[in-house]
Formats: structure tokens, sequence, C-alpha cells
């Protein structure tokens, strides 16, 4: 299997990454602060459950497929676009509640999806499993394919416990601003649009 040189070289370079905030970080605070702790951790989990589908993608080489053929690039990119742009539409145009109430809670399994299907859309995220992983698969130490399932899955428990920080710390918050409805809803939604804008301006290169 993978050096253990190696390894420890990939949870450094992965630490440093997943402690920058990044879209996900956004929307998994947005969920947080709108809806409390519980539909926090869906977000997350739903987030990094999307994180297998990449690594499933990345390991049977869909990744490369898709980062190299611009036809596919780009219905992914914009599907991921229009669900974000209809996420953010639908936060700002929702049914107004009054300032002291919390907003109006979603399923849980809703939330769960959402962020599986924001991270499943997120082009970006294929583009650094292909950046990223190919770097530390040693073809000599076995199956690639192997490699980078364990890579990936080492990339989504750190991002995990990343999430989980932002999880609890957006459900402190929520608790705070409970009463404000109205601003922690148009907060979500311009976090989702900008989430849209991201994504549009994402480069094959």
């Amino acid at each position: 299997m993978i050096p253990w040189s190696t390894y420890v070289l990939f949870v450094g370079a992965s630490l440093a990454l997943v402690l920058i905030p990044g879209p996900n970080h956004l929307y998994i605070t947005a969920r947080g602060l709108a809806q409390g702790r519980a539909a926090g951790l869906a977000s997350a989990f739903g987030v990094e459950t999307g994180t297998l589908v990449h690594i499933a993608a990345a390991a049977a080489g869909l990744s490369y497929l898709i980062t190299k053929s611009a036809t596919l690039f780009a219905i992914v990119k914009w599907a991921g676009v229009a669900y974000l742009v209809y996420m953010g539409i639908r936060a700002f145009t929702g049914k107004e509640e009054a300032e002291t109430e919390a907003p109006p809670a979603q399923p849980l399994g809703k939330v769960f999806l959402e962020g599986l299907v924001v991270n499943v859309l997120n082009p970006k995220v294929t583009l650094f499993f292909l950046s990223l992983l190919p770097q530390f698969v040693k073809p000599a130490a076995g199956s690639p394919a192997l490699q980078i399932v364990v890579l990936g899955a080492t990339l989504l428990l750190l991002g995990l416990v990343s999430d989980m920080v932002y999880v609890f710390t957006a459900g402190a918050l929520g608790a705070r601003l409970a009463g404000r409805a109205r601003a922690l809803r148009h907060f979500s939604g311009v976090v989702y649009l900008g989430l849209g804008v991201l994504t549009a301006f994402a480069g094959r290169k």
C-alpha cells in the first residue's frame, strides 16, 4: 500500500486545505445559522456523502473524463450553478416570517440531500480530486484505484472534522440570532448565490 512517508505528507497537505474556509463550509454555516445544529449536521453529512461520490468517480476515472471533456464539464458545472441560484432565489422570495420567529424548518432528510447535491454538482471538487490525489499515488505500491480510495477517505474524514467545527459554531450563533428570521434567510440566500457565482467561474485547468 501507500508508503507511510507519502501518506503523512498527504495528511499534512489535506489539513492545510481543509482548514481554509471554502464553499462547503459556507453552505454548512448558512444551514446551521438558518435552522440550527441538527440541520448543520445533516448538511455536513450530506456534503461528505457527496465526497464519497467524488472518490468513487476519481477511482473509476470519471473525474479525468469530466475535466478533459468540455461538454461533460459544462453539463456538471451549469447544473450546479442552476441549483445554487435556485436555492438563493428561493431564500430571498420565501414567505416572510415575523422577526421574532425562527425560519421554517425543512425535513433533515431534505437538508441532507441538498448538501449531497451541492457537493456532487461542484466541478471544483472534481478538479481538486484530479489535481491532488494522483500526486500521491505510487504505481509500485499496488492498485491506483485502491490508493485513491484510501487517500480520498482520509480527506473525507479530515473534512468532516473541519465541518463539525463550523456546525457547532453556527449552531451557537443561530441560537443567539433565532429572532432574526429575515436576516438569517437573506444571509443563506447570499451564500447560495455566491456559491453559484463561484461555480460559474470555475475553470477547466
